[in-house]
Formats: C-alpha cells, sequence, structure tokens
C-alpha cells in the first residue's frame, strides 16, 4: 500500500536553497514541494502530517568517513554498525560510508565480504563502504575494477601506520593509476608514517610516555609533506585525489595551491580538529588519552585556517573518522607508552550539532552547514541526488531540526556506545527532533522508533566533481 506523509511549516534548507516549504513524502521518496500556505500544498492529503513550524527541515547528514567494528592496536572500535548507525540517526545523519578493510596477505573480496557479514541487517541508517588497501599487487589492483562496478567506487591508501596499513609511494602510485582507468576516487591518510615512526621511537626513548606525546611526534610538517606528495603523485597518475582528516593549515595550503591550479583535489576536516586542540591532548593525568587520534589534534591556533578553508572550498567535507575506544579497558593499553593508545574519537552523533553551532556562532551560513554535511559528502562519493538534498526522487531522509533548542554533550546522554564525550559539557544550541530514513520515522520528538535492519547497503557511482 502507498503511504504519504506531509512534513508543513518549516524552513526547508538545502545547501542551494533556503524556503517555506511544504514536503509531501510518497513511498519512501520526496515526491513534491509547494511553498507554505500555496494552493497546491493545501490540497495535498496524507496518512501522516508532520507540523515542522518554527524548525528546520533539513536533508539527512552524510558521514563518508566512519569506522564501526574496526580492529586496531590489539582492540576493535566500541561501536557496532547496529550501536553506531543508532547513534547517527540521533544525530540526523541518516548514511554513513564505512571502510572495509583488505588485510595484508587477503583479496579485496574477502575484506568486503566480511564488512557485509558485519553490517548486514544490524543498521538503523543506510550505509555504503570504502574499501582500505593494506596490500597493493596484481590481484588487489584487478580486483578494483570489478568494486567500481559493484558501488564501491573509493579506496583509500595509508602513507601512515608502517606494518599495518602503509603504502609506498610505488604501490600508490600504481593504486591511483588503477583509479585514473577506472574513475574511482583515491582517498589518503597523509603523514609521513616512516618519519613519524622515528620520532615516537625518539621521544620514548628520552621518557616521553604521555598522551601529549602523541601530537608532537605526529608533526604538522610531516602531515604537509606527505599532502605534498600525495597531490604529486596523483599528478603523475593523472588521477583525482581526496586527502582525509586535513588538520594543519600548511596541509591546507597544499589542497589549495593544487586546487588554484585546476587539479581534481579534494580535502576533508572533521569536528575534532575544529572544536578540540592539543590542549585536550595535555589534560592532567592521562585524560589527554581520550583525545588520541591520528591526524593528531592540533595547536588552537589551526582552526581558522581550517574554518577558512571550509568558507574557501579550499575544504568540501566535514565527516567524523567515528572510531571510538572506551577510556577504560581501551585507552588505557597506552598508559605508560602513548604510541599504545588506540587512535580514534567518537563523533557521529555530534557532527550535525557542532556544525550548526558554527552557523549560531556565524563561522559558516546555513546553506555551507548542509553542503559539508549532506550534499557534497553525496556528490563526492556518487550518492547524489539519492543522498544529500531535498528533492523530488531523492530518498525521503529528512530531518525536523530545532535550531533553538539548547542541549550539553555529555557521555551521559549520547547514544555511542563508549564510555565517554570528546565533547563533554559543551553546551550547543540546535537540536535533532525527528528522522526519517527513506520514509520511515527512525526518531520521533527525541525517541528512537527505528530498528535494527532497516538500513540497507547503497551502492554508489562514481565521484560527481571530476573535470
Amino acid at each position: 500500500m502507498s503511504t504519504r506523509t506531509l512534513i508543513r511549516g518549516g524552513l526547508v534548507v538545502t545547501a542551494a536553497d533556503e524556503l517555506h516549504a511544504d514536503v509531501l513524502i510518497e513511498d519512501g521518496r520526496i515526491a513534491a514541494l509547494a511553498a507554505h500556505g500555496s494552493d497546491a500544498a493545501a490540497r495535498w492529503t496524507a496518512d501522516r502530517t508532520i507540523d515542522a513550524t518554527g524548525r528546520y527541515v533539513i536533508p539527512g547528514g552524510v558521514d563518508a568517513h566512519t569506522h564501526m567494528e574496526l580492529p586496531f592496536g590489539g582492540t576493535a572500535a566500541s561501536d557496532t554498525f547496529e550501536t553506531g548507525t543508532r547513534a547517527a540517526a540521533w544525530g540526523g545523519t541518516t548514511t554513513i560510508v564505512d571502510f572495509a578493510v583488505q588485510s595484508v596477505g587477503h583479496s579485496l573480496r574477502e575484506g568486503l565480504d566480511t564488512w557485509y557479514a558485519k553490517a548486514d541487517g544490524k543498521c538503523a541508517v543506510d550505509y555504503g563502504f570504502h574499501m582500505i588497501l593494506s596490500d597493493v599487487n596484481e590481484q588487489s589492483l584487478g580486483e578494483l575494477d570489478k568494486l567500481v562496478e559493484e558501488g564501491i567506487s573509493s579506496f583509500k591508501l595509508f602513507m601512515a601506520y608502517p606494518g599495518v596499513f602503509y603504502s609506498d609511494d610505488g604501490r600508490i602510485l600504481r593504486a591511483m593509476q588503477r583509479a585514473a582507468h577506472n574513475g574511482g576516487l583515491v582517498m589518503m591518510h597523509a603523514e609521513n608514517g616512516i618519519a613519524i615512526d622515528v620520532l615516537v621511537e625518539q621521544a620514548l626513548a628520552r621518557g616521553e610516555t604521555d598522551p601529549r606525546h602523541h601530537g608532537e611526534v605526529r608533526k604538522v610538517l610531516l602531515e604537509a609533506e606527505a599532502t605534498h606528495r600525495a597531490i604529486q603523485l596523483a599528478r603523475v597518475a593523472g588521477a583525482p585525489l581526496y586527502v582525509v582528516h586535513v588538520s594543519a593549515e600548511e596541509a591546507v595550503r597544499e589542497l589549495a595551491a593544487a586546487r588554484d591550479m585546476g587539479l581534481n583535489v579534494f580535502g576533508e576536516t572533521c569536528p575534532q580538529y575544529l572544536f578540540l586542540s592539543t590542549d585536550n591532548l595535555a589534560e592532567p593525568g592521562f585524560e589527554g588519552a581520550k583525545y588520541v587520534c591520528s591526524t593528531p589534534l592540533r595547536p588552537r591556533e589551526h582552526q581558522e585556517a581550517l574554518w577558512r578553508g571550509l568558507r574557501t572550498n579550499d575544504l568540501q567535507v566535514v565527516s567524523t573518522d567515528h572510531c571510538p575506544f572506551c577510556f577504560k579497558g581501551q585507552k588505557e593499553l597506552g598508559r605508560g607508552d602513548f604510541s599504545k593508545i588506540p587512535n580514534g574519537l567518537p563523533g557521529v552523533e555530534n557532527r550535525m550539532d557542532l556544525l550548526h553551532q558554527a552557523v549560531v556562532e556565524g563561522r559558516i551560513t546555513r546553506r555551507r552547514w548542509i553542503e559539508i554535511a549532506c550534499a557534497t559528502p553525496a556528490r563526492m562519493f556518487g550518492l547524489y541526488p539519492q543522498k544529500g538534498t531535498i528533492a523530488p526522487g531523492a530518498d525521503a531522509d529528512i530531518v525536523i531540526y530545532d535550531p533553538h533548542a539548547t542541549q550539553t554533550l555529555s557521555a551521559e546522554t549520547h547514544h555511542m556506545n563508549v564510555d565517554y564525550s570528546a565533547y563533554e559539557g559543551k553546551t550547543v544550541t540546535g537540536q535533532v527532533e525527528t528522522v526519517l530514513s527513506r520514509g520511515e520515522t527512525v526518531i520521533d520528538h527525541r525517541t528512537f522508533v527505528g530498528r535494527t535492519g532497516h538500513g540497507v547497503f547503497v551502492p554508489r557511482s562514481t565521484c560527481q566533481y571530476l573535470n
């Protein structure tokens, strides 16, 4: 049976427009928009009407960088696909793109099938996958073409983590050449891991074992150098490049210079780099371990360069790199040796609210908020216009957002499966009220009414920004 839902009276905000409009949803998709109070809107009938007066009606967020259940450093990320996608929904995100991992010595297919099995039937909202290449060889390069056909159209490589995920320049070049051939997008963790390992060894030998030293050894210049090198390798290969979790002003400069040359180079940052800093890593005792992630948090002065990059479009996307490890029993593995602290922060539930706080503070506009959190990640990774906008034919992934509500972020109230909040005690203005995923209500006036298994795998086309 056909079902119709009508959202009345809200301010519809997309990356392109703001308009007081009613939204008609039919069978999980957006059927039509019409000006509130117009004759067309007045004629619509529905099985259910949602009053959005005084609220924003925005597309569901697209978080293009999450790590649910990621094995790392002898443990695994504490959010499962079930808990993580539920938390995403609470935060107004209705699509995640997670990372399937190829293990060294194994095929891409084996890694991908493992992640399919982890997610299948578990997710509260829709999901896709990128593929991490840990072992670049003739077999895995040959598999990339099939992955693109299957809707896995982006591949992540690491210049960091020697002995785990690391690829040298030759392997990176080969993967980029393959992406240039098959239309895939290479995502790069740009840090000089070989040099960082030397600095880690030297720091530990000096007895510098506290969490703050994690940030000190992973130097800004080694992020900038790797970003520059990745750009040049992409130029040689004739391939597009997407640099993940950009944290430093010098790395933004490398991206800006490449983009000024007209290159297909893109950059992502994350809320932790916009709102947190090395001050958090230096918190007394072992508290700083909560903030250990890579790339690391930077001195506060880098934040303004990141905000500027988002305003000038030298950075295009804000994702979370959500990779939570509990403080007790997981982060504590690194007591006495910062290099053993699992790298990652929780954040999938906080992204939309933190970015709305930036709107409140005048750092970005409402439309830019939706652009960097919904529309651009959907376009970057081949999901637009099915995801990332409110337009006829799009999936009815819609958030009713109260721009005036205030909330205090806390582990006491969040829904991520982790025992601390990276933003504990921070008060923000704006809160998700109701969330629809493909027309089905997941959050109803701050009550979870969704179901495990509603979320489905979404195959993606290729990047929609390429020249």
